[in-house]
């Protein structure tokens, strides 16, 4: 999400580079550029309205702090305005009640409703401790109750069986009882869905939910419909009390203009990111932290979550001392590439780390070296766990043979060993007291909550030159 817009506000963001001061012509030139970049991702006009008006009052006069040149004054102001309209802060359910608490999903079909049940299902259990009962009370489409019933075996959660002759009131009556007697944390409702927004699906959805009285009704809505996700949550919000909203498929909108305008447009907060298709691929929203990812700072504390939560950490040990003692080998990197996929693979792991969303995509592909994480570990399990540890034994045939039990060609067996020796000739450099050091020296680091100033960094390929920022 957001790749077009990051790359457009940082080149507006250039119009100041230089400037030793900021002024009225040059704060109207970058405005203008920032007009355009919201122009172009989709957002509101209104929305971009009441945001410019906010910057360009405030950044007129605006004392530029010591050690801060006029383009990163102008960053700042510009990342404290966007927080501020697109929800200043995280808003978390609200569950406290008397079991079981109330949520009621509603949203158009193919929104991604019902699979964002099951996420926020698993989401509940696994990182809130919930015991979870789902129930469908969408009676116009027998494969919904069908749908969630498979969704909420995959994710391991209780589900209420209906079906399509229950009027939806009785449904969720029934449900609701069945959830105190069993002891459930929450009840999660999901609600029939249409094509569009019409009078009769209103009415029946604001008949339901004053029978259910939940204490979150969400909304769930395609990102990738852009500003009309928002004005579609709006026709929801002024005729349904919405607490929130989810908004789904933003791993597949480049734009954001959707996740910009939601808030501003309803005056409700976004809950919710679905972040991709797997079960998993549901996240708070932060606005803070998705902002400073569009403004290309990253999102250090997402990743750290993220690790924390996704990284088989006895492994991570493991592999660690083995690369100490210089006795890394194929299965460690198979290991490593598999925890990396999990974590959504190595571009989705740099567009969170400070001043990645700044470097042209040519430059970050270059950096990864056109790792494609799934082929090779295609490729290290056609091996047999000899050819794992004594890679000396890859020779012609057997490279033959492994590159058609992964589907790819020798020559891509060839790329895979070789940085493997490369990345093993680090770890016998690093192994010893040099790796322990580094790690002491991290550990420091992040205790001090510094980072590696990345524009120092040096880049293969690149002459040895600096970042370009």
């Amino acid at each position: 999400m957001f790749d077009n817009l990051t790359d457009r506000l940082s080149n507006s963001f250039k119009t100041l580079q230089g400037k030793s001061k900021l002024s009225e012509s040059n704060i109207k030139e970058a405005i203008r550029e920032v007009r355009r970049a919201l122009l172009e991702a989709d957002v509101a006009l209104d929305v971009i309205k009441v945001f410019l008006d906010r910057v360009q009052e405030k950044s007129i006069g605006l004392k530029v702090s010591e050690g801060l040149s006029p383009s990163q004054a102008f960053i700042k102001l510009v990342e404290v305005e966007l927080t501020d309209i697109i929800g200043g802060e995280n808003k978390t359910l609200d569950l406290k009640t008397q079991p079981p608490a109330v949520v009621m999903v509603a949203g158009l079909q193919g929104a991604g409703k019902t699979t964002s049940i099951a996420k926020l299902a698993l989401y509940l259990k696994e990182r809130e401790n919930k015991k979870v009962l789902v129930v469908s009370a969408d009676v116009y489409r027998p494969a919904a109750i069908a749908q969630l019933e498979v969704l909420a075996k995959q994710v391991e959660v209780d589900f209420f069986p209906s079906d399509i002759s229950q009027k939806p009131e009785k449904i969720v009556a029934d449900a609701k009882k069945f959830a105190q007697q069993k002891f459930h944390d929450v009840l999660l409702v999901d609600t029939a869905g249409r094509l569009h927004v019409d009078e009769e699906m209103m009415s029946e959805i604001q008949v339901l939910q004053k029978k259910v009285n939940p204490i979150e009704t969400l909304f769930v809505v395609d990102s990738m419909t852009g500003q009309d996700a928002a004005h579609t949550a709006k026709a929801f919000a002024d005729s349904l009390p919405l607490t929130g909203i989810i908004l789904t498929k933003t791993d597949g909108d480049a734009r954001g203009g959707a996740a910009l305008s939601v808030r501003h447009i309803t005056g409700k907060p976004i809950k919710f990111l679905g972040v991709g298709e797997k079960i998993d691929a549901l996240e708070p929203f932060h606005p803070d932290r998705v902002v400073s990812r569009l403004l290309g700072m990253g999102d250090v504390l997402s990743l750290v979550e993220e690790i924390s939560r996704k990284v088989d950490h006895k492994k991570a040990e493991k592999s660690v001392k083995k690369m100490a003692s210089g006795r890394f080998d194929l299965d460690d990197m198979r290991d490593q590439l598999l925890q990396m996929e999990q974590m959504g693979g190595m571009e989705a792991l740099m567009d969170k780390m400070p001043g990645m969303g700044q470097i042209p995509q040519s430059v970050k592909n270059q950096m990864m070296g056109g790792v494609d994480t799934k082929r090779m570990v295609a490729i290290i399990n056609s091996m047999t766990p000899k050819e794992r540890s004594h890679i000396k034994l890859i020779k012609g045939s057997r490279k033959n043979r492994i590159a058609r039990g992964s589907g790819t060609s020798p020559q891509d067996v060839n790329k895979l060993l070789k940085q493997f020796e490369k990345m093993q000739k680090q770890m016998k450099k690093m192994s010893g007291g040099k790796m322990q050091k580094m790690m002491a020296k991290m550990a420091g680091m992040q205790g001090a909550g510094g980072m590696p100033d990345l524009s120092k960094m040096k880049l293969p390929g690149m002459g040895g030159g600096k970042l370009p920022f």
